[in-house]
C-alpha cells in the first residue's frame, strides 16, 4: 500500500513539472526550437542489461549535447526510471515517465512491460525505442510506436535452428522463462526447426525468479526423456542457476548438447572478463551473442565508458552497450529532422483520458505528443553509422543484417566458431565481408569450426538416448503359421529366431550404444496376424518397436517410422501351369498366317529382283521362259537354306543378295528359337495373361492373411471384395490353385515376392505371370521420430556393404532353388510381322535402289544405242525402227556384252558408199520388220 501512495504523490508532482515545462513551450513560436527536449530512458538499473546499458546511455547524451551539429541550441534531457526486474513496478514506472512529457522512452527493457506500454505509447504518440525487448511479436502491426533497436529472437531463433541443422539433430528439449520474453522466442524456435524439419520435443518452463529447486525439479523430469540436446532461452539475471544446478545433476557430462541464446554472453559481458564460476559451470556450451564488428567508433567509446564505471572497474564491451547508446543517436538524428521540418515540440491533452478526470489516479496528466508520427516517420527513416553498425530499419521496424557470434565456451574462455547472418546463414566468415561479396556455393558449404562438447570431447554427440533406464525395448514380432523361414518362435533365450529376426540382432549389434529388448509375439498362432495391426500397436506405443517380414506401404508410413529396407519386395502373380502339347503343325506356329503370307511374297520379290539384275550378265539366269521361272522360283527358297547355287556377277546383284541373306539369317534364328520355345516352354491353362486380364475378369483371386495384398486389390485396383479368398499356408496356395476358379479355388495368387519364391522352390506346378506391379521392401517399425530408425538404417546399410546381409539370407533361403523359374513370361506367341518390319524395310529399300540403279543404265544405253541405230538407217536410206516397247523389251533381254559390241562399232566409208543397198547391217539384228 504504500508504494502505491508513493506513486499516486509522484504522479502529482510529475504533472505540476510537466505541465509547467509545457506552458513554457507552448509560449514560443511553434516553428521555434526548444531550449530543452525530454526523453526518458526504462530498464533495471541493477540488472546486466542495466549495467551494460546506463553508462552508454548518460554517455551518449553527454556525447549528443557536445556536438554542435545536433540539435543545435536545444539541450537533451534524460529522464531515467528503474524497473526494478517488475513487470507491475515497470508498468507504473513507465506511465509516471509519460507523464513526465518525454517526446521518445529508451526501452524497455523487458518484454512485458513492453507489450503492456506499448498499448498507451500508441495513444501518446511517443515512439518506445528499445535496445533489450527482443519479443518477436512486439513486431506486429498491433505496436506501431514500438520500435525495437537490438535484434529480434524472430533471428536468433533462425540461428539456432541452422546449428541444430548443421549437426542433425532432430529433436530439442527448450528450457525457458514463462513470460512474453521467453514464449515468444521459443515460439520463433518452433517455427524455425519446422522449416529445417525438426522439432521441439518438450517444453520446460520456468516461472519468472525461479528458486534453485524449482530447475532442479525441472532439469530431473527432462533429463528423463530422450532428447539431450537443450536449447535454454531464460533472463540474464537467473539463467546462471540453470548451469549450475545441471552440473550438481551430472548434465554437462559427455553426450549433452547445451545451446544457450544471447543471454549467456550478456551475463559473461557484463563481467568485465570471462568469471570462473560462470566458466566452469558452462563449459562445452555454444553460446549466441549479437555480432557487433569491430570499429574506430567503438574503440573510442571504450575508455570513456571506463571512466564511468564505478569503482575503478573497467567496463566491458556488451552488444547492449553499443545498441543502447546508438538508441540516444538514433534519437538525437530523428528529433534534429523533426525540428528541422518545421514541428514543434507540443502536446495535448487526451480527450478519453479528460473523460475521467476525477479518477484518483490522474490519467489525465497523460498528454498526447503532437505530430508524434512525424517523429516516428523520422524514427524509423534512420540511416547513420553507430557503434552496433548500420542503424537502419526494414518494414517490420527491426534492424537491418541481423547477425550473431557462435560461440563455444572451454577452459578460461570461449572461441568463436563462425557466424549467423539471415544473408548468407551459418559461416566462418564475418558477416560484414560476406556483405560485400555475392553469395556462391563456396560460401554455402563452409563448416562450423570445431566444437568441444560437454565433457571435453570432440567428437559430435548423438543427441539423444534411450529413456528407458535400464528397461527394455518391447520389439513386436508376428507369430506366423506359414513361411516361418522369415520369423518364427522358438525355445531359445529370445523366443524367436529366422531371417528378419537375425538381421535385426546384428544390426543391433552393430550401434555404438547398447540397446537392450525383449522379443513379444503378436497373434494367435492359428493363423498369419495383421501386419497392419502390429504396426498399429506400434504407433500406440504398446511396442516400442516391430521387425519382421513388415512390408513398407504408404498407409503404414503414415503411422510409423522405418528403416532402411532389409530385402526388396512386392506383389506378383502366381498360377497354374502345364506342359504344351505338340501337334503335327506344330512348325507353323512360330510365326503367324501373316508373316508366313509375307514371307513368301519377300522370298518371290527378292528372285525376282536378282533374276532381273543378273539376266543380262549372268547365263545361268538365261533360257526358255520355263527355265528362267524354275531359276527364279529355286532360287528364291534356296537361300532359306543358303544353297542357292547359281552365282551373282553384278555388282547390284551381289549387293541386294548380301542384305537379303542378312534379313534370311535373322529370320532363321528367330525362327529355330520360337519352335524351341513353343516345344518346352510351359503354358498357363486359366488364361491369365497378366495384371490387367485378371482384374478384368471374374475369376477368384487367392491372397495371404495378414498381407497388405488384400487393402491394395481392394482400395487401389479396385477389385471386389468376394473376388478374394485368403490363404494361410502354400499348401493352401497349391489346393487353391489346383481346384481353379470354377471349383472352390482361384483361378491366380497375388503375393509378395519373397513368399512366392519359396512357393514355387516347393511347388514346380506353378508359375509366376509377368514382372512384380508394385516395388516395396521389407523393413523394422518404429515410433514416429524415432533416432533409433535413422541409426538401424545406417547397420543396415553397413550389413549390405560387408556382405552380411546376404551371408545370412543364404542361411535362411539357400534353398530355394528346387525348381527352375523362368520370369520371362508364361506364354509363348507367334512371331508377327512387327518384329520384322524393320527388315523387310530396309530389304525393300535396297532393291528399289537396285533396280533404279539398273533401270537407270538401261535407259542410258537404250539411248546410245537408238541414235547409232537411226545414223545406220541414214545411211542406208531406210527407217529405224526402235521406238516401240516391243524393241524396248528385246533390248532388255539382249547380252549386256553383246550390246556393248555393239556400240562399239561406228559407221564407215565403205558402208557410206552403199547407199541404197536393201540388206541390213548384220550388226544391227533387231533392225526388223514387226
Amino acid at each position: 500500500m504504500g508504494s502505491a501512495h508513493f506513486a499516486a504523490i509522484l504522479l502529482c508532482v510529475c504533472i505540476i513539472a510537466g505541465g509547467a515545462i509545457a506552458d513554457s513551450q507552448n509560449g514560443t513560436n511553434g516553428v521555434s526550437r526548444p531550449a530543452e527536449v525530454r526523453i526518458g530512458a526504462l530498464f533495471t538499473f541493477d540488472s546486466v542489461i542495466g549495467r551494460a546499458a546506463k553508462p552508454a546511455i548518460e554517455l551518449a547524451v553527454a556525447d549528443v549535447n557536445a556536438d554542435p551539429t545536433v540539435l543545435p541550441g536545444t539541450k537533451l534531457s534524460l529522464l531515467m526510471q528503474d524497473t526494478n526486474c517488475s513487470g507491475f513496478v515497470g508498468t507504473i514506472e513507465a506511465l509516471q515517465l509519460l507523464a513526465k512529457d518525454v517526446i521518445a522512452v529508451l526501452g524497455p527493457q523487458s518484454s512485458a512491460i513492453a507489450h503492456i506500454i506499448s498499448h498507451a505509447a500508441n495513444k501518446l504518440q511517443v515512439p518506445l525505442i528499445s535496445f533489450a525487448a527482443s519479443d518477436p511479436t512486439l513486431s506486429s502491426l498491433e505496436y506501431p510506436y514500438f520500435v525495437r533497436a537490438t535484434q529480434s529472437d524472430y533471428y536468433q531463433m533462425s540461428a539456432v535452428a541452422s546449428i541444430i541443422s548443421q549437426y542433425q539433430w532432430r529433436e530439442v528439449i527448450a528450457i525457458y522463462v514463462d513470460d512474453d520474453y521467453g514464449r515468444g522466442g521459443i515460439t520463433a524456435l518452433g517455427d524455425a526447426l519446422a522449416k529445417k524439419m525438426s522439432k521441439i520435443a518438450y517444453k520446460a518452463k520456468l516461472p519468472p525468479g525461479a528458486g534453485r529447486t524449482a530447475i532442479q525439479d525441472m532439469l530431473m523430469q527432462v533429463n528423463e526423456m530422450e532428447s539431450r540436446v537443450y536449447v535454454v532461452h531464460v533472463n540474464p539475471d537467473s539463467g546462471m542457476t540453470v548451469f549450475s544446478a545441471a552440473k550438481s545433476l551430472g548434465m554437462m557430462s559427455s553426450g549433452y548438447v547445451w545451446i544457450a541464446t544471447d543471454w549467456l554472453s550478456a551475463v559473461i559481458d557484463s563481467s568485465g572478463h570471462v568469471a570462473s564460476d560462470a566458466t566452469e559451470n558452462t563449459q562445452g556450451v555454444i553460446m549466441l551473442h549479437q555480432h557487433v564488428a569491430d570499429s574506430g567508433i567503438q574503440q573510442s567509446l571504450l575508455p570513456k565508458l571506463n571512466s564511468l564505471t564505478r569503482k575503478g572497474n573497467r567496463s566491458s564491451f556488451s552488444s547492449y552497450t553499443a545498441h543502447a547508446y546508438d538508441s540516444v543517436w538514433l534519437v538525437a538524428h530523428a528529433v534534429e529532422q523533426f525540428l528541422s521540418a518545421g514541428n514543434a515540440v507540443s502536446f495535448s491533452a487526451n480527450q478519453n483520458l479528460q473523460a475521467i478526470k476525477g479518477s484518483s489516479l490522474q490519467l489525465d496528466s497523460l498528454r498526447v505528443l503532437n505530430n508524434g508520427d512525424k517523429l516516428l516517420e523520422k524514427v524509423l527513416q534512420a540511416n547513420f553509422t553507430g557503434v552496433s553498425g548500420q542503424v537502419q530499419f526494414t518494414l517490420d521496424r527491426n534492424l537491418i543484417h541481423p547477425a550473431y557470434d557462435i560461440l563455444n565456451i572451454g577452459g578460461t574462455g570461449f572461441r568463436t566458431i563462425g557466424y549467423w547472418s539471415n544473408f548468407s546463414g551459418l559461416s566462418v566468415a564475418a558477416p560484414e565481408n560476406l556483405h560485400s561479396v555475392p553469395l556462391n556455393s563456396t560460401t554455402n558449404d563452409i563448416q562450423l569450426h570445431s566444437v568441444i562438447w560437454p565433457g571435453q570431447t570432440a567428437e559430435k554427440p548423438r543427441g539423444w538416448v534411450f529413456p528407458y533406464h535400464g528397461k527394455l525395448l518391447r520389439i513386436g514380432v508376428p507369430l506366423r503359421t506359414s513361411y516361418n523361414e522369415f520369423v518364427m518362435q522358438d525355445d531359445g533365450p529370445d523366443g524367436v529366431k529366422g531371417f528378419s529376426v537375425d538381421v535385426f540382432k546384428s544390426a543391433i549389434s552393430l550401434l555404438p550404444y547398447p540397446v537392450g529388448c525383449t522379443f513379444v509375439l503378436f497373434g494367435d498362432g492359428l493363423k498369419n496376424p495383421s501386419y497392419s495391426d502390429l504396426v498399429q500397436k506400434v504407433s500406440e506405443n504398446y511396442f516400442d518397436a516391430a521387425i519382421g517380414d513388415i512390408s513398407i506401404v504408404t498407409n503404414r508410413t503414415r503411422l510409423v517410422d522405418f528403416t532402411q529396407p532389409y530385402t526388396e519386395s512386392g506383389l506378383i502373380i502366381v498360377a497354374p501351369a502345364r506342359e504344351t502339347e505338340s501337334n503335327a503343325w506344330a512348325f507353323l506356329k512360330p510365326f503367324t498366317f501373316q508373316m508366313w503370307c509375307v514371307l513368301g511374297l519377300l522370298f518371290l520379290f527378292v528372285g525376282t529382283v536378282v533374276w532381273i539384275l543378273e539376266h543380262r550378265t549372268n547365263t545361268e539366269f538365261r533360257g526358255t521362259p520355263r527355265q528362267q521361272i524354275m531359276t527364279v522360283c529355286w532360287f528364291s527358297f534356296s537361300t532359306m537354306f543358303f544353297a542357292h547355287r547359281e552365282n551373282t556377277s553384278s555388282a547390284l546383284g551381289r549387293f541386294v543378295l548380301l542384305v537379303w541373306l542378312f534379313v534370311v539369317l535373322i529370320i532363321n534364328s528367330s525362327y529355330t528359337a520360337s519352335l524351341t520355345s513353343l516345344l518346352t516352354v510351359q503354358e498357363l491353362t486359366t488364361g491369365v495373361k497378366g495384371l490387367d486380364s485378371l482384374i478384368s475378369s471374374s475369376s477368384a483371386i487367392g491372397y495371404q492373411v495378414g498381407s497388405f495384398a488384400r487393402n491394395y486389390l481392394v482400395e487401389e485396383l479396385n477389385i471386389a471384395d468376394s473376388r478374394l479368398v485368403p490363404l494361410n499356408s502354400p499348401s493352401d496356395y497349391a489346393r487353391a490353385l489346383e481346384l481353379g476358379s470354377g471349383n472352390g479355388g482361384v483361378a491366380a495368387i497375388i503375393d509378395e515376392l519373397p513368399y512366392v519364391e519359396i512357393f514355387l522352390s516347393k511347388y514346380c506346378k506353378f508359375k509366376t505371370v509377368g514382372q512384380v506391379f508394385t516395388k516395396s521392401g521389407w523393413g523394422f517399425a518404429f515410433p514416429r521420430d524415432s533416432p533409433l530408425a535413422d541409426d538401424l538404417s545406417t547397420a543396415i546399410l553397413t550389413l549390405s556393404e560387408n556382405g552380411d546381409l546376404q551371408r545370412i539370407h543364404d542361411e535362411w533361403l539357400s534353398g530355394m532353388k528346387g525348381c527352375e523359374s523362368d520370369d520371362s513370361g508364361m506364354s509363348s506367341n507367334s512371331l508377327s510381322l512387327s518384329s520384322f518390319w524393320g527388315l523387310f524395310v530396309v530389304c525393300g529399300l535396297a532393291c528399289v535402289v537396285a533396280l533404279l540403279i539398273f533401270f537407270w543404265r538401261i535407259l542410258f544405253q537404250y539411248s546410245k544405242y537408238n541414235n547409232q541405230v537411226e545414223l545406220e538407217a541414214a545411211i542406208v536410206n531406210r527407217p529405224a525402227r526402235l521406238t516401240s516397247i516391243k524393241s524396248l523389251i528385246s533390248f532388255v533381254d539382249k547380252r549386256e556384252e553383246e550390246v556393248k559390241n555393239a556400240l562399239k562399232k561406228k559407221p564407215n566409208g565403205s558402208q557410206q558408199a552403199r547407199i541404197g543397198t536393201t540388206e541390213e547391217p548384220s550388226t544391227l539384228p533387231l533392225v526388223q520388220s514387226s
